[in-house]
């Protein structure tokens, strides 16, 4: 038991982990849209690659932001009915829950693996004049958010089924 809590913490920590880099990411695309803002209206200069990166920084936000509000416990359900239900009907819940989300997840990081490749073979890059290269590394967010979810996926399993208690933030 002491081996599975263990492997739970683990997980939680590198999710942990990568929330705290979706935070941060947020707070750049801020400053990016703000300097973008700026430098657009006040020195009529504008950058195809700044208005690119912008809308790249929302794809690690959303995919690794996903992983970090089930750790959270901020994931979407209906309340109304799941806060009547007794603790046991919860836990078989969020069990189920956690383990379609781990075969979810890594049904789709498979998925999108080939396009990742083919992306990468290609060294596909914008089409824009002055836009960004290496359009795969932001594809290969895909499947690894969702690989990342389905790791978060299984430690909400084994954490709700097994009962284990939570770690102190």
């Amino acid at each position: 038991m002491r081996a599975v809590e263990h492997f739970v913490h683990g997980i939680e920590a590198v999710v942990r982990l990568f929330g705290w880099i979706a935070a941060w990411t947020c707070v750049v695309l801020v400053g990016l849209v703000a300097g973008d803002v700026l430098m657009r209206y006040a020195f009529s200069i504008g950058a195809v690659w700044l208005q690119e990166l912008q809308w790249h920084l929302i794809s690690p936000i959303a995919l690794f932001g996903m992983s970090y509000l089930l750790l959270m416990g901020e994931q979407v359900r209906v309340d109304v009915f799941y806060e009547r239900f007794p603790v046991k009907v919860q836990r078989v819940i969020e069990v189920i829950g956690g383990l379609l989300l781990l075969a979810m997840g890594l049904y789709i990081a498979w998925l999108t693996l080939p396009w990742v490749a083919q992306s990468f073979v290609r060294g596909e890059s914008s089409p824009n004049p002055g836009g960004l290269p290496f359009r795969w590394l932001l594809k290969s967010f895909i499947p690894f958010g969702f690989a990342l979810l389905a790791l978060q996926g299984l430690a909400h399993a084994l954490r709700q089924g097994l009962a284990l208690p939570t770690r102190g933030e």
